[in-house]
């Protein structure tokens, strides 16, 4: 579909989008880019040549980066304008030379120079892509002059593999150049490039001899030459499209054709399409099928018909829009002047020269306010030919209930209009009239409106126009009073009937819009697939009134995943639809041109990494499934949905990486912390035993018993590492269950302290005195200690203290530890409880696992209890602030209050 939001009703008056699009440019830089088909065409030497021009204009003008490769002449040129000193970047061992981006900003020059803007920037480089740095210049309000080969356009990079067999990996968005400003090509014929290659001014001779066998073939240069030239034009014309509409310029400007084509529920609408296509490629030409909505009522036949008609458009390459308006013929000719259309296509009502007179056909209307537009009418042969293959779709059926109710409303205006005819004229008689054919169209549209038109018309020339009780007239006046009325009444009840049923409309597309709000804030807040697929199947089977089914990828096979109704299992003409569809990524199935005898239509929802599912439609209604505005709907569900599927998709892709970092992460730091806390014990060991073994007639007793207790203290200490590795492995796996008892405090304390790593420190015991019972359990609860003691152990320094202190607050006990180390960071408070995690001090980190403040804490939440890390405040010592670990463990039983 075409965007047609600068459709612009009010004539002679700008497009406040195209304003809007002016305005946004205010305050930045413009950008100009110098395209070229291939390299050597020479790109950067008009680029150097235009900025000396603009540099002896008074322009200040620097460059950010130029690469000459070595060209004389091209070097000459940036001669005598600044360069910007490049930014050095080491990577894997080689230093990159990148353009300063902060440099730049910080001189802010009216104009720089980069070349190469497809480049990718090195590692480390603040934006990944050098077309990035780009954008900032030009937000900083700098002017940029830039370079770029065609073949670095992202929507031409498969085609340009397609001719030239080489994938360019360095892309740059459309959208790039279709912000900017100017775009200037910088050509050369295929056969001059090839003389520059061979001369050696685009590469050096053994790269060129290459290139010429391989990328430089005169019929790739050819076919780049073209896209160069036509990606120029489209931009030069969008530009044009642009201006006209900011100045209200109703076109059109015929600097290249543009053909439209009017698609209505007559005959001849697939016909005229198949006209304007031919037309269309013998005039070069991009085409568009417009469809007018007036808000008359259609029959199911002929939405259908236009339905198809705009799918053929699309079909056969060309682009289709539906457009509201009060007829056909005025909303062509806006949307033809917004669009700087020069052909229009129609199709040609025959009927008698009467009828055309006073009621011209659209055809008729168009020519007349098409202006400078030329307007092709497709011949009545053509029309017919589609009539004799197309069955001319039956009128709508009229409701007995809307004229019978249409009577009622016209019996109650005439009684009105009875019982005011002795205190009102005759004249305001007839306005109560009018009111109730207003009703009645209001109500029941046109047709039942009419008949009201014409039983009240009867009624007052029977009650009001004397002779009364008669349809006699003896006044001539009262004959024109009864034209008029009737003649008021008809347009009255014409222009209400089509009010009413744009009335409808709009509630219609108001109540759409707010059920594709209401989904798509259902949508943001679904976290499984499932639920997000039945919620998908439910509100499209509810908007469309079909039956719904949802297919994704389960191995190497499609299945069915949701339905509304609920739904298992495909037979096989739909699975082989529904397979096609997804592996090419196009329609199948029922209405569509492949496999059309499956009772399903399935479509493919798609996503930038392509198709994630299919939806399969089904109804047990004959004719085609889908109107145009059903299409629409459906292709906005379906997209949201698609994209809601890939943020799943995504999140779980996060959710693995993140869980392999972390799965890495611990590997990594159980290698580094098995193999310090491992290997140094066990050397230590094996040094002691071998000592003994091989001296120990050498060695006197007391050397021996050092010995022994070195190994003795290294045995302990490797006993102590591996418990906390078969404790963590017990936490983690859910298999603790903590054996708890009343116990006393004091006891576990001095149990503790009789093993505890703290003979190079002065220990302080102050337990308050009538501490109560605790329920814990006591071999976890000495293990907490332990670790806490041996934590303060390490990190404050040999001969500080280390205190211990119990202490009844309310309903809870707290024992806290504390150390007159340097205290524990700010930031790792609470990561200090993190397994593996241990803080660095002096750019070192102490010796140990990591894992004995993660093993305290999980212990503490185990038998109910809490462990938090604080800096202590009151050594007022300079450069030390001490770390205290806070014990809270709540009383056994309540103390009374």
């Amino acid at each position: 579909m075409t965007d047609a939001g600068y459709f612009n009703k009010e004539e002679g008056r700008p497009s406040p989008e195209a304003l809007l699009k002016e305005a946004g440019q205010a305050g930045r830089g413009r950008l100009k880019i110098f395209l070229g088909a291939a390299p050597g065409v020479g790109k950067t030497y008009e680029m150097l040549v235009q900025a000396r021009r603009r540099k002896l204009d008074g322009v200040d003008a620097v460059i950010g980066v130029v690469e000459t490769h070595g060209r004389v002449e091209t070097d000459l040129l940036t001669k005598g304008i600044e360069t910007v000193p490049k930014k050095r970047m080491p990577y894997k061992g080689r230093v990159l030379a990148e353009m300063d981006l902060d440099a730049i900003l910080q001189r802010r020059p009216r104009l720089v120079l980069v070349d190469e803007l497809a480049h990718d920037n090195a590692p480390g480089s603040r934006h990944p892509k050098r077309y990035l740095d780009v954008e900032e210049l030009l937000a900083a309000g700098i002017d940029v002059y830039t370079t770029l080969n065609v073949q670095h356009i992202e929507s031409l990079n498969d085609v340009v593999a397609k001719i030239t067999h080489v994938r360019v990996r360095e892309t740059v968005p459309d959208s790039l150049l279709d912000r900017a400003d100017d775009i200037e090509l910088v050509d050369l014929t295929p056969e001059d490039l090839l003389q520059r290659l061979k001369d050696g001014k685009v590469y050096l001779p053994q790269t060129a001899e290459r290139a010429a066998n391989n990328y430089f073939l005169p019929g790739n240069l050819a076919a780049l030459r073209e896209l160069a030239l036509r990606r120029t034009a489209q931009r030069v014309d969008a530009q044009m499209v642009d201006y006209m509409r900011a100045h209200a310029i109703a076109g059109p400007w015929e600097a290249s054709e543009r053909l439209l084509v009017l698609v209505n529920a007559k005959p001849g609408a697939a016909a005229a399409i198949r006209y304007a296509r031919r037309l269309a490629d013998r005039l070069r030409a991009a085409w568009t099928a417009i469809h007018v909505e007036t808000g008359l009522e259609q029959s199911e036949a002929e939405r259908d018909r236009v339905a198809q008609a705009l799918r053929l458009a699309e079909r056969i390459g060309g682009m289709s829009a539906s457009v509201p308006a009060a007829s056909e013929a005025e909303g062509v000719i806006q949307f033809a002047r917004a669009n700087n259309i020069s052909h229009i296509v129609t199709t040609a009502t025959r009927g008698s020269r009467w009828r055309d007179f006073f009621a011209p056909s659209v055809a008729q209307q168009i020519v007349r306010q098409a202006s400078e537009m030329s307007v092709h009418v497709m011949p009545a042969r053509a029309i017919k030919q589609e009539i004799s293959k197309r069955p001319e779709p039956r009128s709508p059926t009229l409701d007995p209930r809307a004229f019978a109710a249409s009577f009622g409303i016209s019996a109650v205006g005439l009684g009105l209009g009875l019982l005011l005819r002795h205190t009102l004229a005759v004249s305001n008689v007839a306005l109560v009239l009018l009111v109730a054919v207003l009703a009645t169209a209001v109500t029941y549209g046109l047709w039942p409106s009419l008949f009201a038109c014409l039983l009240l018309a009867l009624a007052y020339n029977f009650f009001f126009l004397p002779p009364l009780y008669t349809f006699t007239i003896a006044d001539p006046e009262n004959v024109v009073t009864l034209l008029v009325f009737m003649l008021v009444a008809g347009i009255a009840s014409n222009l209400t009937a089509r009010v009413r049923m744009q009335a409808i409309v709009a509630r219609q597309r108001a109540a759409t819009t707010e059920d594709l709000y209401r989904f798509s804030r259902k949508l943001a807040g679904i976290a499984t697939l499932d639920d997000l697929l039945w919620a998908t199947a439910y509100q499209i089977a509810h908007m469309l009134r079909l039956h719904v089914v949802l297919l994704m990828p389960e191995g190497e096979q499609l299945s069915v995943r949701a339905g509304y109704p609920p739904e298992d299992t495909l037979d096989s003409g739909d699975l082989a639809a529904a397979k096609w569809a997804f592996e090419r990524g196009q329609e199948a199935g029922r209405g569509a041109d492949t496999l059309p005898g499956a009772r399903r239509l399935f479509l493919p929802m798609r996503t930038a990494r392509g198709v994630v599912a299919i939806i399969g439609l089904d109804s047990e209604q004959e004719g085609a499934l889908l109107t145009p505005d059903q299409r629409r709907l459906l292709d906005s569900l379906a997209d949201q949905t698609a994209l809601a599927i890939e943020r799943l998709h995504l999140a779980e892709e996060m959710d693995r990486a993140r869980v392999a970092a972390e799965t890495d992460k611990l590997r990594s730091a159980l290698l580094t912390s098995i193999s310090h806390d491992l290997r140094t014990p066990l050397a230590s060991i094996m040094g002691s035993a071998s000592s003994l073994k091989a001296y120990r007639q050498s060695l006197d007793v007391a050397e021996q018993e050092e010995l022994i207790g070195t190994i003795q203290e290294e045995a302990q200490r490797l006993n102590h590492f591996i418990a906390n590795l078969l404790d963590m492995t017990r936490l983690e796996s859910g298999a603790l269950a903590p054996n708890l008892d009343l116990i006393d405090l004091g006891d576990v304390v001095g149990s503790v302290l009789r093993r505890a790593p703290t003979q190079h420190h002065k220990l302080v015991l102050e337990l308050e005195p009538g501490l109560p019972m605790l329920k814990i359990d006591p071999v976890l609860f000495e293990q907490v200690l332990f670790n806490l003691l041996d934590n303060a152990a390490k990190y404050a320094p040999a001969d500080t203290t280390i205190t211990l202190r119990a202490r009844q607050e309310g309903q809870t006990v707290k024992l806290e530890v504390l150390d007159e180390g340097i205290g524990l960071p700010d930031q790792d408070l609470e990561r200090v409880f993190d397994k593996f995690y241990r803080v660095r001090v002096a750019d070192k980190k102490r010796a140990g696992t990591g894992l004995g403040l993660a093993i305290a804490r999980g212990f503490m939440e185990a038998m109910g209890g809490t462990i938090t890390a604080a800096n202590r405040t009151d050594l007022g010592d300079q450069g030390r602030k001490g770390a205290a670990f806070t014990l809270t463990m709540p009383l056994a039983q309540p103390v009374p209050a």
